[in-house]
């Protein structure tokens, strides 16, 4: 049996299978499974083309299938394994319009045409094909600057930001904050939402990705106090790299986003500000992706979202996943339910079908479709503050 065709057939197949039907992330295998569905999940077409085509070809070139019955055997895995990527594309082809009638729901038939004609300019409504299929996982986009390990505080690399900005440095553009994920006790900037980020950057947004202090060294609302030295620090210096800072939107994915909506929820509140109370943090709007929502940990409903909510919450665009083995798409539920009841300004929750967590790492055919509705969500609300500011 040919082991060099064995091992990516059965990785892809693997892979597949955890895609498909994840495993709970508390499960004695839910880690492993998690690692192992991931990248089939989001990347269908590159492990059809890498991991099974590729393969197959060298073993029949090479001769290693003809009189091997082993070998014949992984050519029946790689081809049962196809369907099932297939279903997972299928899955993710069908966002796009998953993600507008979501939008469509929040913000009105006709929100699409009251974005204001310079920002609707260039927004996308197709996926990028080319990308996606042949470049998932190259990140960068070539006409973006990353200035990186700013200081915004003294805790060392903990309190390091990085500053993504168009080589061109327009002037005008508004900011976007992204927390990273992980649990509160890992993770680290320049990892999640990076196609987000730049994809932003070269539209002359500047974006900003921002480590923090993590558990057990400090708890909650520590975290949070970082979110929002980082945006005052925003607010102060952004307009160095071409931003408008009167405007600012603040992200994250999963602890990241827990963070990012308390941060939205709580603007000005000294209690997050020890310091520097008198800092501006009031932000734009929020996007919260594959975020965990609850309580942090013994903390009590006040670590939560819904223990900030209020009627002048900015508006909120929420994207989880309805296969997450770590946050279940249920309680995310509940709370844009219950946040959206007490804001007086749109929640949209976005539910994308046969998502798991951390679907924001890569240029997929699912995280392509929620970039440009971020951009999209943005533009209506700048479109919004014009109007009120005119």
């Amino acid at each position: 049996m040919p082991v060099g065709y064995l091992i990516p057939v059965a990785v892809a197949a693997i892979g597949t299978l955890c895609a498909l039907w994840p495993v709970p992330w508390e499960r004695p295998l839910g880690r492993p499974a998690y690692f192992f569905g991931l990248a089939a999940n989001e990347l269908p077409f590159a492990v059809v083309f890498w991991m099974l085509l590729v393969p197959t070809a060298m073993a029949f070139a090479q001769d290693d299938v003809r009189d091997s019955p082993g070998a014949w055997a992984i050519v029946a895995l790689a081809a049962a394994t196809v369907p099932g990527l297939a279903v997972v594309a299928h899955r993710a082809g069908g966002e796009r319009a998953r993600i507008e009638r979501a939008m469509t729901a929040e913000l009105g038939e006709g929100w699409r045409a009251s974005i204001d004609a310079d920002l609707a300019r260039g927004l996308r409504h197709r996926p990028p094909w080319p990308r996606i299929v042949f470049l998932p996982i190259l990140r960068r986009h070539p006409s973006v600057r990353r200035v990186g390990n700013l200081s915004y505080g003294d805790a060392g690399r903990r309190q390091l930001l990085d500053v993504y900005h168009h080589r061109a440095r327009p002037q005008g553009g508004p900011v976007l904050i992204h927390m990273h994920g992980g649990h509160y006790s890992g993770g680290h900037k320049n990892s999640q939402s990076l196609p987000l980020l730049h994809r932003l950057a070269s539209r002359g947004w500047v974006t900003i990705s921002a480590n923090y202090r993590l558990k057990p060294q400090v708890r909650h609302p520590e975290h949070m106090i970082d979110l929002k030295r980082v945006i005052a620090w925003a607010r102060e210096h952004a307009h160095v790299y071409g931003a408008d800072a009167s405007t600012v939107f603040v992200a994250g994915s999963s602890a990241g986003g827990h963070m990012a909506s308390i941060a939205a929820l709580t603007a000005g509140d000294p209690a997050f500000q020890p310091g520097f109370e008198d800092a501006d943090t009031s932000v734009s709007g929020v996007v919260v992706l594959n975020g965990f929502l609850g309580s942090y940990w013994d903390q009590g409903p006040e670590s939560s979202p819904l223990g900030h909510a209020r009627p002048d919450a900015p508006p909120m665009f929420v994207a989880h996943g309805d296969l997450d083995p770590l946050v279940p798409v249920a309680d995310v539920r509940e709370v844009t339910d219950g946040l959206r009841a007490a804001s007086a300004n749109p929640v949209v929750y976005a539910e994308l079908r046969g998502g798991h967590h951390a679907f924001d790492l890569y240029h997929s055919l699912r995280f392509e479709a929620v970039v440009d509705a971020v951009e999209a969500f943005t533009a209506w609300v700048r479109s919004r503050e014009r109007e009120r500011r005119a």
